[in-house]
């Protein structure tokens, strides 16, 4: 709600959303509003649809029911207002490309005709390298960056359209503990210092504790959406799974018992293909 009481409108919303794909039913049923400003995490087992939701709101894929909107209108593709850090591949280790490149893609990669040449494209493309801290490798090959580096680099072309909401599809896969920290405080503070909205695909949802505002977990083509203390307990698990599911706190984790997390003791688990 805004400070003159007047309740703000959602960045997205989907109402009664279902997702089919071929004769699979992705999920149904499906509300949610995204707000301003917050951090949304999606955890799911593989296969639960996470990605799909991703490609639902960027317009790539198109809903089965129900109906959705982002920033006011359909979703469509190539929508500058929305930033897309995909998941993780690595660059060729000799391709041609330096950091600086890979950001300018995001400054002017969705662009008809002429591209944003000129001190304006170069004050987004340092801007964005600023702001993830990546302005000692903009000048080198991306091939030859750590994948930690490289997600940074991922993030700085994400932002840098200026867009108005983020979308980060298992941005922490394949990266060591450290850089897992690493991403996830540096997505938060654009977050909080832009106050852009993220919705943070992931598999292990522990890494992101402490940052997220709410978690939507989806499995079995149901889904359940609210802040972590009240999806990620016995109960609520136990209810979405219509099965038996124990939820331990283990010296500062969440571990998962008697559920399909995807084989990872954790939360969640994903990184699926649709």
């Amino acid at each position: 709600m805004g400070t003159d009481g007047v309740v703000a409108r959602p960045v997205a919303q989907l109402v009664r959303a279902g997702l089919q794909l071929g004769r699979r039913r992705v999920w149904e049923e499906l509300e949610l509003q995204i707000r301003a400003g917050e951090f949304l995490a999606v955890i799911g087992p593989n296969g639960a649809g996470k990605t799909s939701l991703l490609r639902v709101l960027l317009g790539l894929s198109r809903l089965t029911s129900g109906t959705v909107e982002v920033l006011g209108r359909p979703p469509r593709r190539g929508d500058a207002a929305i930033g897309y850090v995909p998941q993780q591949r690595a660059f060729e280790p000799d391709l041609p490309l330096r950091g600086r490149d890979l950001v300018g893609l995001g400054v002017d990669g969705h662009r008809w005709g002429l591209a944003l040449w000129g001190a304006e494209r170069a004050r987004r493309v340092d801007a964005a390298l600023e702001a993830v801290g990546a302005q000692a490798y903009a000048e080198a090959p991306v091939g030859r960056l750590s994948g930690g580096e490289q997600q940074r680099l991922r993030i700085a072309q994400a932002i840098g359209g200026e867009p108005r909401l983020l979308l980060c599809d298992e941005p922490l896969s394949s990266l060591d503990v450290q850089h897992q920290a690493t991403i996830v405080r540096l997505v938060a503070d654009l977050n909080r210092r832009r106050d852009m909205p993220v919705v943070f695909v992931t598999h292990d949802i522990n890494p992101l504790l402490g940052h997220v505002d709410r978690v939507l977990c989806i499995a079995r083509g149901r889904c359940l959406v609210g802040p972590p203390q009240e999806v990620l307990t016995s109960e609520a698990l136990s209810q979405l799974y219509q099965a038996p599911v124990e939820v331990l706190h283990v010296r500062g984790q969440i571990v998962v018992l008697g559920a399909d997390m995807g084989g990872h003791h954790a939360a969640a688990a994903g990184g699926e293909a649709g």
